[in-house]
């Protein structure tokens, strides 16, 4: 209290303990310039105003901590970064809410895929509080752990739905999921309750995506999710956003979609960042907003692929390496890499074939001088490398063989099963 006495006036002094709790949380010092004496009365008001300042400190210190720690939790529930994606340049930006704890339920992600897909999603859980913000981080969670599980967007939807349905909570959610086939140019969207994606074509027109709607997350267990499909061209911006870029007190959705096209419609898709941070310019704050936006250039080299369905005959394995040998014959593998591609190929349909049931696939894909092979099937159990194998044994070197033939190797789970595949190095390709 020393540096705070030393301005205090020669006359009366009040030090007042700020009691909250059981606990004090701070100090008031009152002084008076002439000598003051204080009477029982003004002992009472000191006191008892000493208390409600005790309170209302705790509650100031509980507001800033709590404000802090969600804040900590969105920050850590967003991407930190997003990934660089072959054939296209994403950019995202969030701005909590000005009101309440500035925090809220939207969110983004950008998920890459295998065979150059990429998953684009946007959504926004009801609310503006600690609860939303953990929902949302619960659901990103989800939707890409359904994403990278293999199954279709409609998919993805449907089981985050019935996720949130089940969980005890009175909150829904909105989002849009975008499944974007980099080589193609070609995806499938899906709304739950959500803003539909606004498209800029590479000539400068825009347009309201006009996509099939579901409910929203978490409303109905068994609702339908459809896909919708899109088209892009190379140089077209795919922008995701939430309610609160495009909502105003003095207009509805509708005009704020309108606005933002014809914003897009000016912009300058070469620069996204700086499209993003215009967007953002003139949008209210008495809500959260997230804004992803995706520029789709086009792959500069596609690869090569052909696929299989193996059958399950007697001959399955025969036939699957004919398959292989005619394939890369006609892209001009050379032929001492087309043997241990054989072999590969053999190992992963005879395993495929001897420890599973249902439908094989084999898939052949060539690009950048690697080529993959990848055997899926309707078993999600991955194969289990020995640790080490008996002269005795009439088993168990496949997987150990595709090891040593490989540059890399690797399981991944797809819709209905998982897939297990190999990567060669191509000289010459």
């Amino acid at each position: 209290l020393e540096p705070a006495l030393a301005d205090v006036g020669p006359g009366g002094l009040a030090v007042l303990p700020l009691p909250a709790g059981g606990r004090v949380a701070g100090a008031c010092l009152i002084g008076w310039d002439a000598p003051h004496d204080f009477g029982p009365d003004e002992r009472a008001l000191l006191t008892a105003s000493a208390g409600l300042a005790g309170q209302a400190l705790m509650r100031a210190h509980a507001f800033d901590a709590e404000h802090e720690l969600v804040g900590m939790l969105q920050r850590q529930l967003l991407p930190r970064r997003l990934p660089k994606l072959p054939g296209a340049v994403a950019v995202a930006r969030y701005l909590p809410s000005t009101a309440g704890l500035e925090l809220g339920g939207d969110w983004y992600d950008v998920i890459p895929l295998p065979d150059h897909h990429v998953a684009l999603v946007i959504g926004d859980v009801q609310g503006h509080s600690a609860g939303a913000a953990t929902l949302m981080g619960q659901m990103r969670t989800a939707l890409r752990a359904y994403a990278v599980e293999g199954h279709p967007p409609d998919v993805v939807v449907s089981h985050a739905n019935r996720l949130l349905t089940g969980m005890e909570t009175d909150l829904f959610a909105t989002c849009v999921y975008v499944d974007l086939d980099m080589e193609e140019g070609s995806a499938w969207c899906v709304r739950a309750g959500h803003l539909p994606p606004v498209l800029r074509h590479p000539d400068g027109s825009t347009e309201i995506a006009e996509v099939e709607g579901g409910p929203p997350l978490g409303v109905v267990t068994q609702a339908d999710f459809p896909m919708s499909p899109l088209r892009l061209r190379p140089g077209t911006l795919i922008a995701l956003t939430t309610d609160g870029l495009v909502e105003t007190p003095e207009s509805d959705i509708d005009e704020g979609m309108d606005r933002l096209a014809h914003a897009l419609a000016v912009s300058a898709p070469g620069h996204l960042g700086l499209v993003a941070d215009a967007l953002l310019g003139n949008a209210r704050r008495n809500d959260d907003v997230a804004l992803l936006l995706v520029r789709y250039d086009g792959m500069a080299l596609r690869p090569l692929r052909e696929s299989w369905s193996v059958w399950r005959l007697p001959e399955a394995v025969r036939h699957a390496r004919r398959f292989t040998r005619r394939t890369l014959r006609s892209w001009s593998v050379p032929d001492d890499t087309v043997d241990g591609v054989l072999l590969i190929v053999s190992e992963l349909v005879t395993n495929a074939l001897v420890h599973t049931d249902g439908k094989v696939r084999l898939d052949l894909t060539l690009i950048s001088g690697r080529l993959r092979v990848a055997v899926a099937d309707a078993s999600p159990r991955t194969p289990v490398k020995p640790t080490s194998i008996g002269w005795e044994a009439t088993g168990g070197r496949g997987i150990l063989l595709v090891e040593a033939m490989s540059a890399t190797w690797g399981t991944l789970p797809v819709s209905g099963g998982k897939q297990v595949w190999s990567e060669i190095p191509v000289a010459g390709t």
